[in-house]
């Protein structure tokens, strides 16, 4: 992420100190070392929040890192009962306590304090530490374990937050996707109109159903959101056949390794129909896995869970394959058994080995942690997809962060696996998600709110888009992780990759408020009385238009340019505000389309700023042939340079559309 310790913006942002951070989640595990408040100075005057003393969790639970905690059951007791702290009969606590962990995870992510000789059971060795160390936490539990998130303790979650004086609230939550979710019916998209209209920035997760198209959830405009990137770290694991072959695999399994390298094989997909392929609950004959290593097909249940059910029925190991859906897309387990994950290529592999052997024999190896990998970043296969289904002139996700292979601190409740019958305890675990990848922007834009106080939420969004990096570790193209070879374009990843060497100083921000999103929420066609669900005030839309209404007027970092029927050109309006040292900046525009078809235009080419002209209009005009060129969206970049390393990059993607 750009991170150096004693150098930029870490060193001038103080490590996020006195930001508060807000995190929605399953609640917090307090005597974790990365929620000490050693070294960290009083709590903030402006502080107003408070520790909610339950079952479990004292009032002195909070210090000066863990400043708050809340738990918010309404909801829950009312769909529940009250009697119910969890649907499956599970361990709750009726207190802000963690009894799931997630939520500590990403509480620790975006904030925690620097642990040292942190590891997951020996994976991933060193020091942990929050994307803002320094910042503090304020915990809100909205989400009970095996019961879920209630939207209306989430809309208490975000006004208690708001209340008590958070800078930035993280909430790892799917939201609203598509028609089926307009912004007046999704709480995550009301309760954060509520916080971004007091300055409060809010991330959220993209979803977790890549590589699927449109996919994509929390789809707000004033919302950040987060898609998963791969790390330059991975936990490799070993097949290794009795014909000599080796496939690769992942894997956090940290127990005894197999004592016999040579152990029958079994696929039960071959002859037990698709419960036994998928190892569900009760599919698969103890019989025939007994002693074995048993491959069983991603999907349907937890991965965890399979190699649970493959331990109770006598196997003694256990190959996770993905299929066409997750392709060769990889994700570490702390398994109960020895196992590991292998791509679909490497699973069809060895399946056909296993049905044309005569005895067909495997054993699995580990490697450990390995850090250095290229390429990296990669585009997670799991990350949620564009194109917005809900209002496509908005490009989401809006980037990616890291969210595979995370370490973090973690509940004391449950296991690695968070399986009732994982009996193991870890101050760490590694998960991977886009649940993960929300907290490194919380994080990140702690820091910058630290640097930048006066920086509203937008401007915030804006210098993580526009700085945002589309390159790997080779200097290639940022990949797709389903299909290795293809490049990933922004429905994949936004803007790309946050980056935070330049963030800190991005030249130029594209700003939003109150105003223009209500503006925009009229433009799209929602009337006055649903618009006020979501803002709590009056509202009053201009009389309507002719035409389609459009939302690509929005002061947005990204330009999504959609031809509906036989349009041919779409104009849209943007206003740049220079936030950089040289209020006499000029800069210059810069336009590259991967598709010789479609042209764009920007009016003016130049942007001349002066210390009372610190904001500036353009246009920006896509044509294209009355026909469109492909069946595939468009993709390119508007960049705005000033020579002095300010490059103001943002996205366009080209979109034709036929009207409803």
């Amino acid at each position: 992420m750009g991170l150096r310790a004693r150098l930029g913006l870490w060193s001038l942002a103080d490590y996020g100190s006195d930001v508060i951070v807000g995190v929605l989640d399953t609640g917090v595990w307090p005597e974790r070392r990365s929620l000490s408040d050693r070294n960290l100075p009083p709590v903030p005057a402006r502080w107003r929040g408070g520790c909610d003393a339950g079952p479990g969790f004292p009032a002195s639970s909070c210090n000066r890192k863990l400043v708050g905690a809340r738990f918010f059951s309404q909801g829950h007791d009312a769909h529940y009962g009250a009697a119910a702290v969890a649907s499956n009969g599970s361990v709750e606590f009726m207190s802000p306590r963690d009894a799931d962990g997630h939520g500590t995870h990403t509480a620790t992510t975006a904030a925690g304090s620097v642990a040292y000789e942190a590891s997951m059971e020996g994976y991933a060795s060193g020091v942990a530490k929050g994307v803002a160390p320094k910042a503090r936490v304020a915990a809100y539990k909205v989400c009970w374990k095996g019961a879920g998130c209630l939207d209306s303790d989430i809309l208490a979650g975000f006004d208690r937050a708001v209340a008590d004086g958070v800078d930035v609230i993280s909430v790892s939550i799917g939201g609203g996707s598509g028609v089926t979710s307009p912004f007046y019916l999704d709480p995550i998209a009301i309760g954060a109109y509520g916080a971004v209209s007091r300055g409060v920035f809010v991330a959220t997760s993209a979803g977790n159903e890549g590589p699927t198209a449109m996919s994509v959830t929390n789809l707000a405009p004033w919302l950040a959101t987060v898609g998963a990137g791969t790390i330059d770290r991975s936990f490799p694991a070993e097949i290794v056949l009795g014909d000599g072959r080796r496939l690769s695999g992942v894997s956090l399994y940290s127990g005894k390794p197999l004592a016999n390298t040579s152990l029958p094989l079994y696929y039960p997909g071959r002859s037990g129909g698709l419960s036994a392929s998928l190892c569900m609950e009760n599919s698969i004959d103890p019989s025939l896995v007994k002693g074995k290593v048993v491959i069983c097909d991603r999907g349907s249940s937890p991965r965890v869970a399979k190699g649970m059910v493959v331990k109770e029925a006598g196997g003694v190991a256990m190959v996770l394959a993905n299929g066409e859906a997750n392709g060769e897309g990889l994700v570490g387990d702390a398994h109960v058994l020895p196992a590991c994950s292998v791509g679909e290529k490497e699973g069809d592999a060895l399946k056909v080995y296993a049905a044309n052997a005569s005895n067909p024999t495997a054993t699995i190896t580990f490697g450990g942690t390995v850090v250095g990998v290229k390429p990296a970043p990669v585009v997670a296969s799991f990350s949620a997809r564009g194109p917005n289904g809900l209002v496509p002139e908005i490009l989401k996700p809006d980037f990616i962060a890291p969210g595979v292979n995370i370490l973090a601190a973690w509940t004391g409740a449950t296991g690695p696996t968070g399986l009732e019958g994982d009996a193991r305890r870890t101050e760490f675990n590694i998960l991977s998600g886009t649940s993960m990848a929300c907290p490194h922007a919380s994080g990140a834009a702690a820091l910058l709110r630290s640097a930048h106080p006066g920086w509203s939420p937008a401007a915030i969004r804006s210098a993580l888009m526009t700085t945002a990096i589309v390159t790997d570790n080779r200097g290639g193209p940022v990949s797709d992780e389903s299909e290795p070879r293809r490049a990933a374009t922004p429905f994949d990843y936004g803007a790309g990759h946050i980056t935070l060497g330049k963030a800190l100083d991005p030249g130029l921000v594209y700003d939003a408020g109150e105003d223009d999103y209500v503006a925009f929420m009229c433009s799209i066609g929602y009337e006055a009385n649903a618009i006020q669900v979501v803002t709590h005030k009056p509202v009053t839309c201009p009389a309507a238009t002719s035409g389609k209404p459009s939302g690509s007027d929005l002061n947005y970092p990204s330009i999504s340019a959609v031809l509906y029927g036989g349009n041919q050109s779409r104009t849209v309006i943007r206003t740049a505000t220079n936030v950089g040292a040289d209020a006499s900046a000029t800069y210059r525009a810069r336009v590259q389309m991967a598709s010789t078809g479609v042209s764009v235009a920007v009016k003016p080419e130049k942007l001349v700023f002066s210390p009372t002209a610190k904001k500036q209009n353009f246009a920006v005009t896509v044509t294209a042939p009355s026909a469109p060129p492909t069946s595939a969206p468009v993709y390119g970049y508007l960049v705005w340079s000033d020579g002095n390393g300010h490059d103001v990059r943002s996205p366009i993607v080209v979109t034709w559309l036929q009207p409803m």
